[in-house]
């Protein structure tokens, strides 16, 4: 069995998921462990919160256990998986929003009110990037992660993301433009790493 292993590893994403629609459990581990960690790492930065994050997880792959046989390959499987967790992602967060804030959940939300000279003290560049990044807009921080941290094109965040080319174009922009203003403000000059 170890050759036929060695093979699933190097078959194609969308040849797993045709394998996955017809009930195979080593393709879905396999493709499982392909996209984890990056699915994954996407969604923390939307909901903020491990927890959420591993749940929403678990809900994009037990969707694509589900509906392997509904892909239709007019994307990658990886844009796909992307674009299912964004809008898990966002229908928790909608729900979370609608929901009465409980007193744990309260005090677990950060203070936002960092000024630049607070960036600027915890002298750490990636830090205050990051701080900066929390401080987008969700729309112009969805597009930023996807572009510059997911390395995926602006084509595929359009479909990820359900907006025209030009839309998208647009929000990183406006973003890059806001990150920069903020990053200036906080003393750094030079806008990315």
């Amino acid at each position: 069995m170890p050759g036929l292993r060695g093979a699933m590893h190097t078959e194609s994403d969308e040849d797993l998921v045709k394998r996955i629609a017809s009930g195979d459990r080593l393709a879905m581990k396999v493709l499982f462990s392909r996209h984890q960690v990056r699915v994954y790492r996407f969604v923390l930065r939307l909901v903020r919160d491990e927890t959420l994050a591993e749940d929403v997880i678990s809900d994009v792959f037990m969707d694509l256990w589900r509906q392997a046989d509904r892909f239709e390959a007019r994307a990658s499987v990886s844009t796909w998986l992307l674009a299912i967790a964004r809008n898990k992602a966002w229908s928790l967060l909608r729900k979370r929003r609608d929901a009465e804030l409980d007193e744990d959940y309260a005090e677990s939300i950060e203070d936002e009110t960092d000024g630049p000279e607070v960036v600027l003290q915890k002298q750490d560049k990636g830090l205050a990037i990051r701080a900066c990044l929390g401080r987008l807009s969700a729309e112009h921080r969805e597009v930023i992660d996807l572009v510059y941290y997911h390395e995926t094109s602006v084509e595929e965040v359009a479909r990820i993301v359900g907006i025209p080319e030009n839309t998208v174009k647009t929000r990183l922009f406006h973003a890059r433009k806001k990150l920069g203003e903020m990053l200036k403000a906080a003393g750094i000059d030079r806008g990315w790493p």
